[in-house]
């Protein structure tokens, strides 16, 4: 399809969908930290909580965070300990807390001082920097402002233009990863009442290929191991992943798995600062061994680093998989036994030749060798990996190469061993659980129609990616989005921001200001909802952690604004008038809802007595017991080929990351500690070899030129150990670059760890 071609009136306002290329204040470079957490995580953490809601609010909040009966983090999916200690949070989660429980507001005023053509030429972090919304808002149509509106005016006016559409497929509805379960499900519900599986979520964007290839090989979606596999694992394996800024609270696990005598493996193009060495900020209150921790260098960490090239997974797992077998350490017995299609996987291994592969990833034989000699001599092995394996074109193949790998040394369905994908955002896997899926099962549909007596659409909805592509083409009209912050977080932003204009209606259910609040379609709503730390009339919601552990989360804090409405009350709202239907039972008494989810989905019998565990209860893993729920009951090996590498002269491959100042979109500073880059985004990581063909160095300032015309302007470039012919730049500065046609094969993720570009200097 040729989106270019598309013509149509758009709204009319002059609005940015990149955060600003000119950046103002100073900044300064330092040598990457060796050492993660430690005083300087304590510290900021502190400041963060002192300085956004204050000292008091500040602390109430990080005393009840990951608590028992207490708040469930946002900023990632770790699991908790049973045994919890007095400060069960990262720095990560203080600052997605502060963040929430800001004394700023960005109330009617505000939005009478600045139009949206305004307040899109500021920074993504000067927008959420103002506050916490306190109304609803409407944007007319041509109109620059937004103006205050009533909830029953604005719960009429999307249901009019939900209903105002050709057919149901024409609605979108999206669903961010903070979304509590009970929200999930009577949203999913509402969505498939109104008649289509248009369910597009933040999952689409992340950990889709994790999906797809573990349901291809073990049948299931999710993972198979326990924080207790982790301390009785004898090698684990961390691949794609940067645990200091993405999952800090890993760390601990990390560190107490090592003590146990475990090895760590990163596997990364960069050497993250979390994964060298680490200070525990928990050991500080310890009365004797906080100034031990203070005055110490900090456990060290990975024993092995790999900085594998870019897309160079599969051809490293491939050459990893030919050395176990020429050793002959196949797990033989387990592998008869409880696996598929191990010869076809051979004979494919077999066809690759292990030169070529060392040179696909960019690496050697002596560097692999401690890997495979720590495989080969035990089955407790855990494989983690995050958003650096499943954002490639052949994502889901990365998956599938870690599986494959995982099953030949049968390290799967005992203790220490399994395969981990490290959720990012705090209930996207709960979210996944109830529903929220635009390709969900006849099972599912079966039950859910039975239950609540209609017939579900059978259809195929569409993906995030799918959503886009459809208001481009003019065949989508209404955008609801369950949080998040769509724009950013979707691929290829100037396409993205095009099909936003060419919505008749966008509609934002969020806490805090961001850019998909101003490119917006005809007409735009935003509904402010309260915050996972704020009193929901004295209610519980639920929430599902990266291994399958169903607990609480209970806010205690006054909400920001006394016209704020719980994600549950606002999907109950436009159910009563769309479907002409009355939620206000479930509005007013969470179990209800719970009751509804146990009677859908298996796994949640006895739900209401269950959850109200201290510590929550755990979902049927089959795989972890060792049985498999694919067509056969085992587990299938994958037949893979390494994909090559072969870049043009002049041009590189590019992947987006996070600053260690950042969760997902938002921006909480523009710091990367770890990285030694202080106030400044907009920066490229090059290698020094690269840097040096390019006749640029450290502080030089290059475009950055994607593919059909894609421009990101006015970047910094700073030498750093990084592979040859790779870059990395953060994100959403740098998804302008990336097609909105790249994208993984089988899961149609886009793939932003393998953006292919070229240098232009400034």
């Amino acid at each position: 399809m040729e989106f270019e071609s598309i013509s149509a009136p758009l709204n009319q306002r002059d609005v940015l969908a990149q955060s600003p290329a000119q950046e103002d204040g100073a900044y300064k470079l330092t040598s990457p930290q060796q050492v993660a957490a430690g005083l300087p995580a304590v510290l900021s953490s502190l400041e963060y909580a002192m300085k956004g809601p204050g000292p008091l609010k500040g602390l109430a909040l990080l005393r009840t965070l990951n608590q028992k009966g207490g708040v469930d983090c946002t900023s990632c999916a770790w699991p908790d300990p049973e045994h919890r200690s007095l400060a069960e949070f990262c720095e990560n989660g203080a600052k997605a807390v502060a963040d929430e429980g800001t004394r700023k507001r960005a109330d009617k005023q505000f939005f009478v001082r600045y139009s949206v053509e305004e307040l899109s030429r500021r920074s993504d972090y000067w927008l959420n920097q103002q506050g916490r919304l306190t109304e609803p808002l409407y944007l007319a149509k041509d109109s620059s402002h937004y103006q205050p509106i009533g909830w029953d005016q604005a719960i009429q006016l999307t249901v009019d233009r939900l209903k105002g559409l050709d057919n149901p497929q024409q609605a979108l509805f999206y669903t961010s990863g903070r979304t509590s379960n009970e929200a999930a499900f009577l949203y999913q519900l509402l969505a498939r009442r109104f008649g289509t599986n248009n369910l597009p979520d933040c999952a689409n964007l992340c950990h889709e290929s994790s999906g797809v290839g573990l349901n291809d090989t073990l049948g299931v979606s999710k993972g198979t191991v326990t924080l207790y596999d982790f301390y009785q694992a004898e090698v684990i394996v961390i691949v794609g992943q940067n645990p200091g800024t993405n999952h800090p609270r890993m760390l601990t696990a990390l560190e107490k798995a090592k003590k146990n005598g475990a090895r760590l493996v990163s596997i990364n193009p960069l050497a993250e600062a979390a994964l060298v060495r680490f200070k525990n900020p928990q050991d500080f209150l310890h009365p004797v061994h906080g100034i031990q921790t203070l005055l110490g260098s900090g456990t060290q960490m990975a024993d092995l680093h790999l900085p594998v090239r870019l897309n160079g997974d599969v051809a490293l797992f491939q050459y990893v998989c030919q050395q176990l077998v020429a050793r002959g350490a196949v797990e033989k017995a387990f592998v008869e036994g409880s696996t598929s299609h191990f010869a076809t996987f051979k004979a494919a291994l077999d066809r690759e030749d292990p030169q070529q592969l060392l040179d696909q990833c960019g690496l050697s034989a002596q560097q692999i060798e401690p890997l495979v000699d720590w495989l080969a001599q035990t089955r407790r092995i855990v494989f983690c990996w995050a958003m650096g394996v499943t954002q490639h074109v052949n994502a889901v193949d990365n998956v599938r190469a870690i599986v494959n790998t995982c099953l030949l040394r049968g390290a799967i369905g005992h203790p220490g061993a399994g395969l981990c994908p490290v959720r990012g955002h705090s209930n996207v896997q709960g979210d996944r659980t109830m529903g929220i899926t635009c390709y969900p099962k006849a099972a599912f549909l079966d039950r859910l129609g039975q239950h609540f007596n209609f017939t579900p659409p059978r259809n195929p909805g569409l993906d995030t990616v799918k959503a886009i592509e459809a208001m481009l083409a003019r065949q989508a009209h209404v955008l609801v989005c369950l949080g998040g912050n769509f724009l950013q977080a979707s691929p290829d932003t100037e396409t993205t921001a095009l099909a936003l204009k060419h919505l008749r209606l966008s509609v934002q259910i969020s806490t805090k200001l961001n850019r998909s609040h101003l490119v917006t379609g005809q007409e735009a709503l935003i509904l402010p909802c309260l915050g996972r730390t704020e009193a929901d009339n004295h209610q519980f919601v639920t929430v599902e952690n990266s291994m399958s552990i169903v607990h609480s989360s209970q806010g205690r804090q006054t909400p920001a604004s006394p016209n704020l409405r719980s994600e549950v009350a606002i999907v109950c709202d436009l159910a009563g008038s769309l479907l002409n239907t009355d939620w206000t039972p479930y509005l007013h008494n969470y179990d209800r809802i719970r009751s509804e989810i146990e009677a859908v989905i298996p796994g949640f019998s006895d739900f209401n007595r269950r959850v109200r565990h201290p510590s929550g209860f755990a979902l049927p893993n089959l795989p972890r017991q060792g049985f498999f729920l694919t067509g056969d009951g085992k587990a299938h090996f994958s037949p893979l080929q390494a994909p090559s590498h072969q870049l043009p002269a002049g041009h590189y491959h590019m992947m987006t990351i996070r600053s260690h100042d950042q969760f997902n979109t938002t921006i909480y500073g523009n710091d990367d500690r770890y990285r030694g880059v202080l106030g400044k985004r907009r920066v490229i990581f090059l290698n020094p070899e690269d840097a040096a063909l390019e006749r640029l160095k450290t502080g030089d300032f290059v475009d950055l030129l994607g593919e059909q015309g894609r421009v990101a302007e006015n970047f910094m470039v700073v030498v750093y150990p990084i592979p040859p012919g790779n870059t990395a730049t953060y994100f959403p500065e740098s998804n302008v670059l990336i097609p909105i046609t790249q994208v993984a094969m089988g899961s149609n993720t886009p793939a932003c760890k393998s953006v292919m570009i070229q240098l232009r200097r400034r």
